[in-house]
C-alpha cells in the first residue's frame, strides 16, 4: 500500500493536480437526469481508470493505470480483469513523467480486438499491445522507452493507430498489423513543458484532434492527401490540466475532462465552454470520457483524492 501511495503521489505531482479540498465551485446543473455511479473500484489495488473503449452491448473496456491492467466493466458494474501487464525489472521507476509502469490508452476494433498502450520506461515493454478476444496480450510495436504513450485512436479507413506521446510531444502511427512506429508529426503545439504535452487523441471529421495538458488546449490537425498532417489549429484553449475528451456526436461539440479542477466541460464548435459536471457530482480527478446515445461515462482515477475511483454516468440533453 505504501508503494502504491508513493506512486500515486508522484503521478499527482507530475500531473500538477490539486487536492479535492481546493475545489470551491458549486456543481453546475446537469442538463438531464442527475449523475450517478455506474461502477466503483478499489484504490488500494491500483484500480485507477485511465482510458476507455466501449463494447457493442454496453460493457466498458478500461485500463487501470497503476495496476497495469486491462479490465471489462459490465453494465451491472461488475469488473473482470482481462490482463495484467508484466512489471519491468526496475519496477517501472524509469517510466517518464510517472515513474511507475502504467497501462494508458485503449481502443477496440470491430472484430473485438483491443489495442492498448503500455508505458514502462523500458525498451522491451513500452509500446502498442494487442489482445484478441479470448487471447493474451502481445506487443505489436515498440515505442521509445523515453516517451509516455498516452491517448490513442484507430483510423478504421487505413487500419492505422494514432498515438499521443506526452513526454516527446509526438503523434506516432502504428499499423494494426504491427510493425515499426512512425512519427506522424512533432508539431511544437504538442510539446511537453512541465506536466504533460500531447495527451488525449481522437480521429473525427477528417482530422486528428489532440489535447495538450501543459498548454490547456485542444488541437485539430486535418488529414492531407496520403494521410499527411495539415496545419495545426487551436480549437479550444484555457482548459486547465485538460486530460482526454470525447465528441458528443457527428458535429464538433466536445466534452473534456479537466483533471485539476474535477470538472467536465462542454465545448461548442466556436470554442465556448460550459461546466456540466463537477466534484459535487462525484468527479474525482477525471481522466477520460465515453459518449454513447446521449449518455456520458466519465472515468475518475482519484489519483489525488485517493477515495473512490469510479465511473460516473449522466444523461445529457442537446448532444449534437
Amino acid at each position: 500500500m505504501k508503494k502504491l501511495l508513493a506512486a500515486v503521489s508522484v503521478l499527482a505531482l507530475t500531473a500538477g493536480i490539486g487536492t479535492l479540498g481546493s475545489v470551491s465551485m458549486a456543481a453546475a446543473a446537469v442538463p438531464g437526469r442527475a449523475a450517478h455511479f455506474a461502477a466503483h473500484f478499489d484504490f488500494s489495488k491500483g484500480q485507477t481508470p485511465e482510458n476507455v473503449a466501449q463494447e457493442p452491448g454496453g460493457d466498458l473496456d478500461v485500463t487501470f493505470s497503476v495496476a497495469r491492467q486491462v479490465a471489462r466493466v459490465g453494465t451491472d458494474g461488475a469488473t473482470r480483469i482481462l490482463a495484467t501487464m508484466p512489471l519491468p525489472a526496475d519496477g517501472g521507476i524509469n517510466t517518464p513523467l510517472l515513474h511507475f509502469a502504467a497501462t494508458m490508452g485503449i481502443v477496440r476494433d470491430q472484430d473485438g480486438t483491443l489495442y492498448f498502450l503500455y508505458a514502462a520506461g523500458t525498451a522491451d515493454l513500452t509500446g502498442v499491445w494487442r489482445m484478441r478476444p479470448h487471447g493474451n496480450p502481445e506487443r505489436i510495436a515498440a515505442l521509445p522507452a523515453d516517451g509516455l504513450p498516452n491517448g490513442m485512436a484507430l483510423d478504421r479507413r487505413s487500419g492505422v493507430l494514432y498515438i499521443a506521446d506526452s513526454a516527446l510531444g509526438t503523434i506516432w502511427t502504428v499499423p494494426t498489423a504491427g510493425g515499426a512506429a512512425t512519427a506522424w508529426t512533432t508539431a511544437p503545439e504538442l510539446a511537453f513543458s512541465g506536466i504533460a504535452g500531447a495527451n488525449g487523441l481522437k480521429i473525427h471529421n477528417h482530422a486528428v484532434w489532440v489535447s495538450n495538458t501543459d498548454q490547456g488546449t485542444i488541437l485539430r490537425i486535418p488529414f492531407r492527401s496520403g494521410n499527411r498532417p495539415g496545419p495545426v489549429r487551436v480549437r479550444a484553449s484555457g482548459l486547465t490540466t485538460v486530460d482526454d475528451f470525447a465528441f458528443t456526436g457527428a458535429g464538433d461539440e466536445i466534452l473534456a475532462a479537466l483533471n485539476h479542477t474535477n470538472t467536465v466541460v462542454r465545448i461548442g464548435p466556436d470554442g465556448a465552454r460550459t461546466t456540466v459536471l463537477t466534484a459535487a457530482d462525484g468527479l474525482e480527478n477525471p481522466t477520460s470520457l465515453q459518449v454513447r446515445g446521449g449518455t456520458v461515462y466519465v472515468l475518475n482515477a482519484a489519483y489525488v483524492t485517493a477515495k473512490d475511483p469510479n465511473i460516473l454516468t449522466a444523461r445529457l440533453r442537446h448532444l449534437h
